[in-house]
């Protein structure tokens, strides 16, 4: 790692292109932040004290809640520090670090809405084989096997990216090491980085997305066969919440990683970034809570619980 770098730190440009903004965009990123952290907070409390909601698709929406979590403290928190002061730099170490932790809750991030895809394709489409095929120590073994798969790989990323030398300048035009922009810095061909960029896009991206089409497209052929109007519509309540928080993360993601190079654009990207980095965290709670009447009902127990107490 680092080989032969003359650049030690990096430093991020932001949303330098909007200076007069950014005492608004500080605080409307810290509130998104904060909502955000106790919005997943609160949603994996009501989980872990509900035992109605112990099944396997509160299982996957709390480690989706935990990952969010994860996912933006690995960006947030720094951006923040860069939007009301001066220090904008980042060491390479620190760089490294911060990109390992993104590409890791990503790319998990991913695998698992996928994985809630297939929990709901085996509770509507075969329904008498779910206790058996998402029994508990099936959905675990499935969640390490995502995690151990993909920090093999968001760490493979991150060291071939730093394997790259770099001499100058050191400016990132983003507000966190994320690969394009960093590999716009290095010296020398980094076309082998861009395929497998697009490598792992394809595979870890496209590929559960396309599992997720999948599954929606059988689900709905076995919804269309019900015989009554409330069967249908409980069905599809059940799925439109993620169906929501898939369009939201991987229209962003997939718009960002895998648009055409003629249409690329640092400010675009950073907005995008900024979109599925903060905004989706925010947005996931309260799409569940929301069309999810289990998660709502939870919610109204605890909400007259505490004012029972007080």
């Amino acid at each position: 790692l680092f080989p032969n770098t003359a650049v030690t730190e990096f430093i991020f440009v932001g949303f330098s292109w909007l200076m007069e903004l950014q005492a608004l965009l500080f605080a409307m990123v810290l509130s998104m932040y904060a909502v955000s952290l106790m919005e997943n907070i609160l949603i994996t409390a009501i989980i872990k004290a509900n035992q109605s909601l112990h099944t396997p698709m509160y299982f996957f929406l709390t480690n989706l809640s935990l990952l969010e979590i994860c996912y933006t403290t690995s960006i947030v928190p720094k951006m923040l520090v860069s939007l009301v002061s001066e220090n904008r730099r980042i060491s390479l170490w620190g760089c490294a670090t911060q990109m390992y932790f993104f590409t890791l809750f990503g790319i998990t991030e991913c695998c698992l809405l996928a994985a809630m895809a297939y929990d709901r394709y085996v509770a509507i489409c075969n329904p008498l084989c779910y206790t058996l095929v998402m029994r508990k120590g099936a959905c675990a073994q499935l969640a390490i096997a995502f995690w151990m798969v993909v920090m093999l790989v968001g760490l493979s990323q991150t060291s071939y990216v730093f394997s790259l030398t770099y001499c100058g300048p050191n400016r990132i035009n983003h507000f966190f090491c994320n690969i394009p922009p960093l590999l716009k810095l290095a010296c020398g061909d980094t076309s082998m980085n861009v395929l497998a960029v697009y490598l792992v896009a394809l595979l870890f991206i496209t590929s559960p997305f396309m599992l997720i089409l999948t599954s929606y497209l059988f689900i709905i052929a076995s919804v269309l066969r019900m015989p009554s109007a409330e069967g249908k519509h409980k069905a599809f309540s059940t799925c439109s919440s993620h169906l929501i928080v898939v369009l939201l993360f991987y229209g962003s993601g997939i718009i960002t990683y895998l648009r055409p190079k003629s249409s690329y654009s640092m400010e675009s990207d950073k907005l995008l970034a900024l979109f599925y980095t903060v905004v989706t965290s925010m947005l996931n709670p309260i799409v569940y809570s929301l069309r999810n009447k289990e998660v709502k009902e939870a919610l109204r127990r605890v909400v007259i619980s505490n004012n029972t107490l007080f």
